[in-house]
Order: structure tokens, then sequence, then C-alpha cells
């Protein structure tokens, strides 16, 4: 029986094929969450665009660098910002 490997790609590559792992590619992303006040689940359109952001448990997650979506979500006023 063959052993599962766990390891990623990268890692199981040898040490002189291996990328460097930058700081940013190790830093997650950090979330912006935002409470809806009227539902509980809903699809929000951002205007002009053809995204949409999901409702789910009556909140609502988008990277803090998406401008656009965060932008959105801080003037909508359903919604509330989580710390």
């Amino acid at each position: 029986m063959a052993k599962i490997n766990d390891l990623p790609v990268d890692e199981q590559l040898p040490l002189q094929n291996r990328q460097p792992i930058t700081a940013q590619q190790r830093t997650p992303d950090l979330l912006m969450k935002f409470r809806d006040k009227l539902y509980t689940s809903r699809t929000l359109c951002i205007p002009n665009t053809e995204r949409t952001l999901a409702v789910v448990k009556s909140t609502v997650g988008v990277s803090a660098s998406d401008e656009q979506a965060v932008s959105f979500l801080k003037s909508h006023p359903e919604l509330q910002a989580l710390e």
C-alpha cells in the first residue's frame, strides 16, 4: 500500500528546485466582516459591476484589500461593520 504524502508540492521538491517564499505569500489577507441588520441570507449586487456578495447567517465577509467591495459594504445602510 502506498504512503500518503501530506506535504505541499513545493516541499516535496529538492531544495535547489524550491521557490523562495516571500513575506507577502505568508501573510494572510485580512477579512472584513459586516453584519446584515435586516436579512439572515441574501445576495448583494455591487452596482456597475457583475459582482455579487453572499450574506450568510447575517454576515458577509470580504478581503480588506478589495476596495470596491469594502466601499460598497461601508456605504450600505443595512450593513454594519464588525470588529
